[in-house]
């Protein structure tokens, strides 16, 4: 779940590391994926925890409106719940145990999800597993923050300005995003 880019710089991988925790923490149960068209169709999450868990049933849904959604703003409002309860509602996800928000957006409307299953489904906080897994790898590397001021600067595959927003809201404060190509 580790690459190293030209020997020098280290990529994470969002997947492995909420898979992994996922095999640990659902065992049998039903398990939803909502994601992209292309991680859904990409069968990726499937794949991965199958191949830890094999007896596992996995119900994936692709959700399209929600970044767009996320990108333009639309957090917690009408329009936003409207949308997300029209997604889980789909029978697709009926009778889950767990759910795996397979999109890097989607910890920004995590509350209206959990808010719409009132805690009667597991909403894997995919972002805070990665952050761990993150914070440790560094760690173990000598590679963490020693406290002095540092300079946050992100690379993202796809640049857009209403991504720049978002992160923007979601770090709450300055940072720099560089558009890097990462399959050279």
């Amino acid at each position: 779940s580790v690459t190293n880019i030209a020997g020098k710089t280290s990529v994470f991988n969002v997947i492995d590391p909420v898979v992994i925790e996922v095999a640990k923490i659902c065992s049998e149960n039903n398990i939803g994926v909502i994601g992209t068209k292309a991680t859904i169709s990409s069968g990726i999450y499937e794949r991965k925890i199958k191949e830890i868990r094999s007896s596992a049933k996995i119900n994936s849904l692709a959700t399209p409106l929600l970044v767009p959604m996320i990108e333009e703003g639309f957090i917690n409002e009408t329009i936003s719940n409207t949308i997300i309860a029209n997604y889980l509602s789909n029978k697709k996800l009926a009778n889950i145990d767990h759910l795996i928000l397979a999109c890097t957006h989607y910890p920004l409307i995590q509350q209206e999800i959990k808010d719409y299953y009132k805690g009667n489904v597991n909403v894997i906080d995919s972002a805070n597993i990665v952050a761990k897994y993150i914070s440790k790898q560094l760690k173990e590397a000598d590679l963490l923050n020693n406290g002095k001021s540092t300079k946050h600067h992100f690379y993202v595959s796809n640049y857009t300005e209403s991504f720049e927003k978002s992160a923007k809201f979601f770090f709450k404060e300055m940072i720099t995003l560089e558009e890097v190509n990462l399959f050279v």
